[in-house]
């Protein structure tokens, strides 16, 4: 069976690199906007693990409909602090107030992952905690250059662990890899229960 990442995410890329496991990339035509909409409109009190997991299950379905004999990985990533959700910013200046919010504050970085085919579904989540330092001039100054590299603009909650926004961080409480969207030793244990070519 052919694996298919349904995203365009370069880190999710190189995560599921570590597999082993061959892959094609083919991003999700699903509209996570408009989804995301619907489920507001719906059922406002669904709680963060259930909005990534409906998230990564939706992009997985749009990819399905179009690989319906692969096995289709679909992931989404959301920022939350104190109820508030902090996708990916509109510009500049947004990503700069996001990281400005969240210093010196705890916040949860949820993942959600789906493994679909045809025959199966496996949806789950992961939950860590993420502690920025406080804002201080230091902080300030680092937030300013790290919002004129551009970098955060494709990332929600507007930094990335894994490049300058980790210096950011004073301590983190679950997965790195999953902060950096994509669970993968937990996706790698899912994974070898399918016949991968």
């Amino acid at each position: 069976m052919k694996l298919i990442l349904a995203s365009r995410s370069p880190r999710r890329q190189e995560l599921l690199a570590m597999t082993g496991f061959p892959f094609e990339v083919a991003p999700s035509s699903c509209d996570e906007d408009e989804v995301l909409h619907q489920w507001q409109h719906t059922d406002p009190v669904l709680n963060e693990c259930s909005l990534v997991e409906r998230l990564a299950f939706a992009k997985a379905q749009a990819s399905l409909r179009e690989y319906p004999d692969c096995l289709i990985l679909a992931a989404d990533t959301i920022v939350s602090l104190d109820g508030r959700l902090f996708g990916k910013p509109k510009d500049k200046d947004d990503a700069r107030k996001m990281l400005c919010t969240l210093s010196g504050k705890t916040h949860t970085v949820d993942t959600g992952v789906a493994l679909l085919t045809a025959l199966s579904a496996d949806v789950f989540s992961s939950v860590s905690h993420v502690t920025f330092h406080p804002l201080t001039p230091v902080t300030e100054s680092l937030i300013d250059r790290y919002v004129a590299t551009g970098l955060p603009l494709d990332k929600a909650g507007a930094y990335g662990i894994q490049e300058l926004g980790g210096l950011l961080i004073s301590r983190i409480e679950g997965d790195f890899f999953s902060v950096m969207g994509l669970p993968i030793s937990e996706v790698y244990q899912r994974l070898t229960a399918f016949d991968i070519n």
